[in-house]
């Protein structure tokens, strides 16, 4: 049967992945903030593709601990005004070369406020609907078998310890079901800001498994992770 696909080779294979702005603390206690598109969820866990030598990586390597906060589509200019900034000084040659600027200031340049976390050092932007608190559990390279790339990218997996959301993306009555009609992500695809499209556009034979039936060890964990002393 013959195709009517063609064959290419994109620079980026970004198909669409949710913005997440990783909080973490500097060696001088300040804050860093970094939006990334490379993300995913199973369970409590979080994995999250990053440069091995961005600010926040180091970050990542010395605390073992971040902030996962989800912007909605009406967070988009905030997320943009710190697309292209680093808290690398002197910024990493690769980043300059693409117009990346040092700022130290993230929080203040996206104007979004920090807020003290409960169970991590670093703070969570108050203007997301949604906070996640990790801890750093696993770290390896990605495409380490290329010689040319070995060393530029990290993987990180992360387990969350809070969840903050905003009362009026849960379902009512429910206070630990998040409505997927309530909640519209910032969505990457291909270097571009998107947000969803109201209503599902088809049934899902999924969402008859109720989610409990999904529910992991993690989150009775995440109860006894101790609180961060401020």
């Amino acid at each position: 049967m013959s195709s009517s696909h063609v064959l290419s080779e994109p620079a980026i294979l970004y198909f669409g992945t949710p913005v997440v702005l990783v909080g973490t603390s500097n060696e001088d206690g300040t804050a860093n903030l970094a939006p990334i598109s490379s993300a995913f969820w199973l369970g409590w866990r979080c994995v999250i593709g990053i440069s091995a030598s961005s600010k926040t990586t180091a970050n990542l390597r010395r605390t073992g601990e971040c902030t996962l906060n989800l912007p909605s589509a009406a967070e988009a200019a905030a997320v943009d005004r710190i697309a292209r900034t680093t808290g690398s000084n002197p910024v990493p040659p690769r980043k300059l070369a693409r117009g990346y600027a040092f700022e130290p200031d993230k929080f203040a340049r996206a104007g979004l406020t920090p807020l003290d976390s409960q169970t991590v050092a670093a703070p969570r932007a108050q203007e997301c609907p949604i906070h996640l608190e990790a801890a750093v559990t696993a770290r390896h390279g990605l495409a380490d078998d290329t010689p040319a790339l070995r060393g530029q990218i990290e993987v990180v997996e992360l387990r969350v310890t809070r969840v903050h959301v905003r009362p009026d993306l849960l379902m009512d009555g429910q206070p630990n079901r998040i409505d997927p009609d309530r909640w519209n992500p910032l969505i990457m695809s291909f270097q571009k800001f998107y947000g969803l499209s109201s209503g599902q556009v088809h049934a899902s034979r999924l969402a008859d498994i109720p989610e409990s039936a999904y529910r992991s060890p993690d989150v009775d964990r995440a109860r006894d992770d101790a609180p961060c002393e401020t």
